[in-house]
């Protein structure tokens, strides 16, 4: 099977849980996730199969939205609630105070990684070292701050809850720690929640538990995204000759003659009906920018 499926994670599960689960349900070993979601983390995970593998980069690197539960007072390791508490001060903050504090960090600024996470230094990465009681330099990284909206408000517990959409490797975790810093009380990330990745949205998504049912009555394919939906803006062409046909089996440059349509940026290619690749005009031929040809046997 080839294509998008969307994943409601629940809790408790890593984002290699969930792709070790399709590959048992769906008996393919081709699938991949596009972009890591904490155990405690709920939420959207689109998972790739078969051929929509080589696009997982294309949707880790694409904005995505969160709702996120923040708790003030309390700092602790990782960040969020799940570690050692390093520090308690007392909550008091105000909703003005508040909503000011996160509209301040619209925009672009510099975001330190967290040494509880993923990301490798020297091979390793930094969770690892963490664990070990290990604190390496990292280099602060551009992120983006595109919306953000207080959604809930309990001043007396010290919580709130706020949506947020951001860039691609965008911590949230880190925005609460940052948060709390600029409001002078600390603060963890108590939840997370994501919503949406790029076009997609968590309505869109089945739990494991879902996608099982409808793997069990047949339906599975509905809930499967085809991979050329990712590229709604590109003109679609059809492969119209068999010179053609032979260079694009073969993922060489093709010239306009050889299609039923022409761009001067990138085409949806396509031979029969069937998505095969992307390609792009560079002027004197359209190259190979993405190829999703069929598996040959043999």
């Amino acid at each position: 099977m080839n294509g998008i499926i969307l994943v409601n994670k629940e809790m408790g599960y890593t984002s290699h849980d969930v792709v070790a689960k399709l590959r048992g349900m769906l008996r393919q070993k081709k699938i991949g996730h596009t972009g890591t979601l904490d155990p405690q983390a709920t939420g959207l995970l689109p998972v790739c199969l078969g051929n929509a593998t080589r696009i997982c980069d294309l949707l880790t690197n694409k904005d995505k939205e969160y709702v996120a539960g923040i708790r003030f007072g309390v700092e602790t390791d990782t960040q969020d609630i799940y570690g050692e508490v390093v520090s308690r001060r007392p909550a008091t903050v105000a909703e003005e105070e508040l909503s000011l504090a996160l509209s301040e960090m619209l925009g672009e600024q510099e975001q330190l990684t967290p040494m509880f996470s993923a990301r490798k230094v020297g091979g390793r990465k930094l969770c690892d070292l963490a664990r070990q009681g290990v604190t390496v330099e990292r280099s602060p990284k551009k992120i983006r701050v595109l919306e953000i909206e207080l959604l809930s408000f309990a001043e007396a517990a010290g919580e709130a809850a706020f949506r947020v959409v951001c860039s691609p490797g965008t911590y949230v975790r880190t925005l609460c720690h940052d948060l709390g810093r600029r409001l002078g009380c600390g603060a963890c990330m108590s939840s997370l929640r994501r919503t949406r990745v790029g076009d997609f949205s968590l309505a869109q998504a089945k739990t494991l538990a879902e996608i099982e049912e409808s793997i069990a009555d047949g339906s599975l394919g509905a809930a499967v995204q085809s991979v050329d939906s990712l590229f709604p803006d590109y003109p679609q062409a059809e492969v119209r000759s068999e010179e053609g046909r032979r260079l694009l089996a073969n993922g060489n440059p093709l010239r306009a003659e050889h299609l039923s349509a022409s761009a001067d940026g990138r085409l949806r290619i396509y031979e029969d009906g069937e998505f095969r690749a992307i390609y792009e005009n560079n002027g004197t031929f359209y190259r190979p920018v993405k190829m999703f040809l069929p598996e040959r046997k043999g």
